[in-house]
């Protein structure tokens, strides 16, 4: 049996990242992605290269790009022959009042928040119904559930990936084929502790009060997501046992969406 192919974009940081170490620890052939020149990464995957017994190989998209996106699914399949499971990671954000949100911001995170999950489900479904097994796990975000302000095309496109994950969970329920969407809360990762050390010194409170009383203010816990939940979850939903998970939100996001 050949091995399971990976497919995670956005994954040479933070929680995409998390995702590809995961996976190649399970001996995946994990294909990276982000818009960066191929060398730019070259020892990021050396570092997974030796994780375990899978390939690893890196695909430069710009994801903002139509045509790019598009590509990016059909040069995997053209490198691997399939893909197994596609991990659609992908996201930015831009925080402003509504009125004065510029159109290009706008049309940027649709098209890397939704367009390229679109792109990359359309691309790589065929052959997983056609072999009968696959998973498709779209990174949603607390945001696809519930509203906040002034990130209105982030929250927009995150409910749009909810949507888009049940569609495609029952149009392939019947073909080995599960569809889910993990839906973080506020996750540590290196941007966020810049965001963290920056609001400290503009808001001249500490970084502990900054946590608590502005990032994780609407999260219970009061305690950070940590990328290598979501990549365990990934990874179970990847499992046999997880076959009648499908069509699903799952939320790990310290008790948020519970209020």
């Amino acid at each position: 049996m050949s091995k399971r192919v990976a497919l995670v974009t956005g994954s040479t940081s933070g929680i995409g990242l998390a995702i590809a170490h995961k996976f190649a620890e399970m001996n995946y052939c994990v294909a990276l992605n982000s818009f960066e020149p191929a060398e730019s990464h070259a020892a990021l995957i050396d570092e997974l290269d030796v994780l375990g017994t899978g390939e690893i190989v890196y695909f430069p998209a710009d994801l903002a790009n139509a045509p790019a996106s598009r590509a990016l699914a059909e040069a995997v399949i053209a490198h691997f022959g399939h893909i197994d499971v596609l991990v659609n990671n992908a996201g930015i954000q831009k925080v402003a009042p509504i009125e004065d949100f510029p159109d290009e911001d706008w049309r940027r995170i649709v098209a890397v928040s939704l367009d390229s999950a679109f792109h990359a489900i359309r691309a790589s479904l065929p052959g997983m119904t056609a072999r009968g097994w696959g998973r498709i796990i779209n990174i949603a975000s607390a945001h696809g559930l519930r509203a906040s302000p002034f990130k209105s095309a982030y929250v927009a496109t995150k409910h749009a990936v909810v949507g888009l994950t049940k569609t495609v969970a029952l149009e392939a329920a019947e073909k080995g084929v599960t569809v889910n969407a993990i839906c973080p809360g506020y996750v540590w990762t290196p941007l966020v502790a810049k965001q963290v050390a920056d609001q400290a010194r503009v808001h001249g409170l500490t970084e502990d009060e900054v946590i608590r009383q502005v990032i994780l203010a609407p999260q219970p816990t009061k305690q950070f997501v940590q990328p290598e939940e979501i990549a365990e979850m990934a990874a179970y939903l990847c499992s046999d046992w997880a076959r009648s998970i499908t069509g699903s939100t799952i939320s790990i996001d310290g008790g948020w969406t519970a209020k």
